[in-house]
């Protein structure tokens, strides 16, 4: 019998979306974190409660608690709760029915189908069925948030996008592995070449104009080539502070999934 309890591994943009989406579906959500979790889009993370102690994400507050009685609090208050907690202990004391991955790390760090009834992973490094119930299509594009039944999600690559008829990369990684010191803040409007941050002496500069949709937090240890900002010729201010349309269409592909594994199971709400 499901009691509706979800338990999400990672509070990036897409982790928020999934446990926006949720909450407001009438699920009770907590996010699991590390203590210095990564996000680019820091303005729509609700991981960035693990350094502010709060993030309000398009009218949902999110809180960072210590244990299972702050979770209760935070559902009682109608928040969503954020919990430090690298080893997943939490889930011993939690009776979790569904469980979501959504580190996107590109492979799996940890999780299996034994962690819930209900198991859903986002992007590749994970196989449906083997690793967990479905896995969700990420990648930007046609099938993104599409259920994936059987076998892996597609590689994600940054291939170029077009506006106004020139080509252009949205995201930009580090050319080193080091501490990133920035030099600028999501929502400024950048120029192509402007020094936007350095990396083991390696300077970041934009590679188009457009408004700086995310960046990784200052003082933040990256590895070489992983993505700390994104940058989009064609969103305003305002958008810097809504979640995207691809984080919105994969936690649609997380509720579907619950759904349909509810159904297919046969489990019943208690």
């Amino acid at each position: 019998m499901l009691r509706d309890i979800v338990a999400i591994r990672g509070g990036g943009e897409v982790g928020t979306a999934i446990a926006h989406k949720l909450r407001r579906s009438g699920f009770k959500v907590f996010i699991i974190e590390n203590e210095n979790p990564f996000s680019i889009r820091r303005t729509v993370s609700y991981a960035q409660a693990v350094f502010d102690n709060e993030m309000m994400v398009q009218g949902i507050k999110g809180v960072r608690v210590e244990d299972m009685e702050g979770i209760l609090e935070a559902w009682k208050n109608k928040q969503i709760p954020i919990i430090v907690d690298s080893e997943c202990d939490v889930l011993k004391e939690i009776p979790v029915d569904i469980l979501v991955d959504a580190i996107m790390a590109k492979k799996n760090l940890g999780t299996h189908r034994d962690m819930a009834a209900i198991t859903i992973a986002l992007g590749p490094g994970f196989e449906a069925v083997k690793d967990v119930d479905i896995v969700i299509e990420t990648k930007v594009g046609h099938d993104q948030g599409r259920l994936i039944f059987e076998g892996s999600a597609e590689p994600e690559t940054n291939m170029p996008g077009e506006s106004d008829g020139f080509e252009y990369n949205k995201v930009q990684n580090s050319p080193a592995e080091g501490i990133a010191k920035t030099f600028a803040e999501i929502g400024d409007q950048v120029s192509k070449g402007q020094k936007l941050a350095e990396v083991a002496g390696h300077v970041i500069r934009a590679q188009q104009h457009g408004m700086l949709r995310g960046i990784i937090k200052d003082g933040s240890k990256v590895w070489k080539d992983q993505k700390i900002l994104e940058i989009d010729p064609e969103v305003s201010e305002e958008q810097c502070y809504r979640l995207s349309q691809r984080s919105r269409d994969v936690a649609g592909g997380v509720l579907e999934a619950i759904m349909y594994l509810k159904n297919e199971k046969k489990l019943n709400i208690d």
